[in-house]
């Protein structure tokens, strides 16, 4: 059988509920914490901005949408493939079934879920966690398939249209951006794009137009895009275990690669060392990323801000609750945290390569009052091995929320999020709210 052919069966057939119930409920989590990603893009101004772009098709403003969600930095992410698949399957599942008013739980349960697993097989196929620091955006290269898995099943397409979907989204497939400084970035923009394609090559497969089936069964990665493609990551799993037990969320905002840094640098702090004796922090992670956390933020440009690691620690020494402010775009930054962030170097450490990619780490020294103090993080809060569960979630919400729209108004939202999939009813009324609420904030 092709390739394609395997895929097509198991984004229309894979049932959700056939699950464990504790993988069921790790969906429902990341579901949730996409909701809560979303209404923080959807009143950011990077995230307007995004409405200023493109007409107001389905598939464009599923595209923005899921871009907004993106940009957040909140959002989950698969750290073998280097993938982000929430932000580009939840919108399209969600926004779709307010769309088409069709709300049976386990169907929209299923569409994210098959998308989800094509994000992270394909991540996994190309090596996402390689290829990224040549260049190549994992998630951007992998969304439009992932885009079009999930479309697909939510509109009900049969095993032959799935496959011309899937296969129509590969050859929408573009991994490398540019170096993009400045916002709003350019990079959301490509991002918005990639996942309106996939959805577009849904609705043509629906429509009647015709792929090619035979795609993954031939070398066509390697020779238009020079990525090399091991087609065994995409086999479909039987049904029993899904991706959902490897996926990790983020406590807060931040690059990923930037997490487990904090989180030794917070227990250093939370042992008693005073900010003020602080002479030096030395941040030791892989070579892989070493490059990318050691970059300094720019003013202004709030995505620097997220990816600096001395940023991000020079916050948690300063001004901590400011981990969780996801509009990070002030034409200044706090002369405080500038200071501080100017005493933090990142190191390459050989020592750490073993633990990735399945996990990112990072070992801190800080010195101080002429002692040198060291913690090393290789699980961060979030990781499968720590997950945040339902009063975690809810914890962020507050904390990245509140600022936003008031207390009263996220307890609302997390009430429409955590019921979601309790039966239709509940369902219309949260894809609804996802749908109408935070497409009204982003044209506010």
């Amino acid at each position: 059988m092709r390739v394609v052919d395997e895929l097509a069966s198991f984004v229309a057939t894979a049932k959700a509920s056939a699950l464990p119930a504790a993988e069921n409920e790790r969906l429902r989590l990341h579901v949730a914490d996409t909701a809560i990603a979303a209404l923080a893009g959807a009143r950011i101004a990077e995230g307007r901005a995004l409405q200023n772009f493109g007409d107001d098709a389905l598939a464009g403003r599923i595209g923005r949408q899921a871009a907004a969600i993106r940009l957040t930095e909140i959002d989950d992410i698969h750290l073998p493939s280097c993938t982000t698949p929430s932000a580009g399957v939840v919108p399209v599942a969600l926004m779709l079934a307010a769309q088409a008013q069709t709300f049976e739980p386990g169907e929209i349960a299923s569409a994210i879920w098959v998308g989800t697993e094509m994000m992270t097989r394909i991540g996994l196929a190309v090596g996402g966690a390689k290829i990224l620091y040549r260049g190549i955006w994992p998630t951007y290269l992998a969304a439009p398939v992932a885009a079009a898995a999930t479309a697909a099943r939510l509109m009900a397409l049969d095993e032959a249209r799935t496959g011309h979907a899937i296969s129509l989204a590969v050859m929408l497939m573009a991994g490398g951006v540019g170096r993009i400084h400045g916002a709003p970035s350019g990079r959301w923009f490509l991002y918005a794009n990639a996942v309106a394609g996939g959805v577009a090559a849904a609705e043509a497969a629906r429509g009647g137009y015709r792929g090619d089936p035979e795609i993954f069964d031939k070398d066509w990665l390697a020779q238009t895009h020079g990525i090399e493609f091991d087609r065994d990551h995409l086999m479909p799993i039987p049904g029993e275990s899904s991706v959902y037990a490897a996926l990790s969320q983020k406590p807060f905002c931040s690059a990923k690669q930037a997490i487990a840094a904090v989180e030794a640098f917070r227990a250093i702090l939370g042992s008693g060392v005073r900010r003020e004796a602080i002479a030096k922090v030395r941040v030791r992670v892989p070579r892989a990323y070493a490059g990318m956390i050691a970059t300094r933020a720019e003013p202004g440009a709030r995505q620097s801000t997220m990816v600096s690691v001395a940023h991000q620690i020079a916050l948690a020494a300063v001004s901590p609750e400011r981990l969780y402010e996801v509009d990070r775009s002030a034409p200044q930054l706090a002369a405080d945290v500038a200071q501080f962030a100017a005493k933090v170097e990142v190191v390459p450490d050989q020592a750490l390569e073993a633990f990735y990619p399945r996990h990112w780490p990072a070992e801190v020294e800080v010195e101080a009052g002429g002692e040198i103090l060291r913690h090393r993080v290789v699980e961060a809060a979030g990781d499968p091995e720590r997950p945040l569960g339902a009063a975690d979630l809810d914890d962020k919400a507050h904390r990245v929320l509140d600022a936003l729209f008031g207390a009263a108004r996220v307890r609302d939202w997390l009430a429409l999020c955590h019921d979601a999939f309790t039966d239709e009813a509940a369902c219309r009324r949260f894809a609804t709210a996802f749908a109408d609420g935070t497409a009204a904030e982003l044209t506010r």
